[in-house]
């Protein structure tokens, strides 16, 4: 026979498991929801006019390479600062993809053809910023973010 003491330390059990579990799963469900934010977020910042002037600036230079990306562009404030907004804005979403805290299937979603192509663009140029600086983790995030974008459009594509 089971007494009312033992039944209620059953019950007192189940319902810290049971409030346990609900915690859990709100603190993934609110964790997912901040992902999600900080994605749109930078989508409304990637999408801004500001933000596609520059985009639309650095897409339309054109350079051989480091040296005449130099000769043309380095006393043009307009093209300096282009670049910068550019690629500060990449190496971000870098940084984030690396620490996981976005979803990289969203910015696989969303950045995938804009991270590529901006990233074969400038990498002549921040490659030889690095030269020139001594310093290779410049723009690696970004680079990082190519590079895994690139894995994944080397994969079969899924639907759904």
């Amino acid at each position: 026979m089971v007494d009312i003491s033992t039944v209620s330390i059953v019950i007192a059990s189940a319902g810290v498991l049971v409030a346990a579990t609900y915690y859990v799963l709100q603190i993934r469900h609110q964790t997912k929801l901040r992902q999600t934010d900080m994605v749109m977020r930078l989508y409304a910042t990637f999408g801004s006019t500001e933000f596609q002037r520059a985009y639309q600036r650095v897409a339309s230079l054109e350079f051989e390479d480091y040296a005449d990306y130099m000769k043309k562009y380095a006393k043009n404030i307009e093209v300096r600062a282009a670049m910068y907004t550019v690629t500060v804005f990449f190496e971000g979403v870098g940084v984030l993809a690396k620490r996981k805290l976005i979803n990289m299937d969203l910015v696989d979603d969303l950045f995938t053809f804009p991270i590529l192509e901006t990233w074969q663009k400038v990498a002549p140029i921040m490659k030889g910023v690095r030269e020139l600086q001594k310093s290779p983790s410049i723009a690696e995030w970004f680079e990082y973010v190519y590079n895994e974008m690139q894995k994944r459009e080397q994969q079969p594509t899924k639907i759904g």
